[in-house]
């Protein structure tokens, strides 16, 4: 069971923990245990239960009304706010839910929701990255174990590996794209996505995935002879080699464009080679490989 202090919440919540304090008291939203040295914590439940609140009174339910509803009542009118409402922050705050409950079936239904109005790539970019932004959050307070985001992360994985699986191959006179992470590099959900993309844009694909060492890239290099390699520099390789490995990337593929994103590469201070584009957002990618 999670712990959660009131700062917590409104981190998660959006809502303030002064409103939070007064509908604990006005209108017994929520109850907070204590600890054995009496510090105020909230479960899951509460949570859970503080999100839903946050959604339903931002579109306007008052929060006396609220309080009256049961939790089936407040699920009930979630689900029919996210059929008929845009606004991704009602899905994101959903998704936060199903992973404290680790219910897949819910994940997927509030996923499928948005994929069937706005398609895909939006709902990637609208919903997931700022979903996977807030378990960040969670992360840096504690409040979620290795298990919530292992389970999350998977089920990402699997969305996009099954979105690449369902797109049509490239014809053979199509351009080449190898997508791959650098040795040691893990975080493999935003070059699925790139794979995603860029196959969607008629490339022929060549994904290689995480932790591909630098001889093997050049073998496969040189197989295909790719006119775009796409890769993401989230923790590897280490500040001190960063410079070195672009520079070894221009050099070694030279005759190709190098799409890169990533943190590291963003803060970078040393003068990029001309072959090398980095880029901030998935959705600067379709205009890149339209350019080249």
């Amino acid at each position: 069971m999670g712990k959660y202090s009131i700062k917590e919440l409104e981190q998660l919540s959006g809502i303030k923990a002064h409103t939070i304090r007064i509908w604990e008291k006005r209108y017994t939203i929520i109850t907070p245990e204590r600890t054995s040295t009496n510090i105020r914590f909230y479960s899951d439940e509460d949570l859970k239960k503080i999100m839903n609140v946050s959604v339903l009174n931002s579109h306007g339910v008052k929060i006396s009304r609220i309080a009256e509803l049961s939790t089936e009542e407040i699920s009930s009118k979630i689900l029919a706010l996210s059929d008929t409402k845009p606004e991704a922050s009602i899905y994101i705050d959903q998704l936060v839910v199903a992973m404290v409950d680790l219910e897949e079936e819910k994940f997927e239904k509030i996923l499928n929701i948005h994929v069937s109005k706005f398609g895909f790539e939006r709902s990637i970019t609208e919903v997931v990255y700022p979903f996977m932004e807030k378990i960040g959050v969670l992360w840096q307070t504690g409040t979620i174990t290795p298990a919530h985001e292992h389970f999350i992360s998977n089920l990402i994985r699997q969305r996009l590996i099954t979105a690449v699986a369902a797109l049509p191959f490239a014809s053979k006179k199509a351009r080449k794209a190898i997508l791959f992470l650098p040795e040691g590099e893990l975080h493999e959900i935003g070059l699925l996505f790139y794979h995603y993309i860029t196959r969607n844009k008629g490339f022929k694909t060549i994904y290689l995935g995480q932790s591909v060492p630098h001889d093997d890239l050049k073998v496969v290099y040189k197989i295909h002879q790719p006119a775009v390699l796409i890769t993401s520099l989230v923790s590897s390789p280490a500040p001190k080699d960063f410079e070195k490995y672009i520079n070894t990337l221009s050099e070694d593929f030279s005759k190709s464009f190098i799409l890169a994103s990533g943190l590291m590469l963003r803060n970078t201070a040393f003068r990029i080679p001309r072959n090398v584009k980095p880029f901030d957002r998935a959705t600067e990618l379709p205009g890149l490989l339209k350019a080249i």
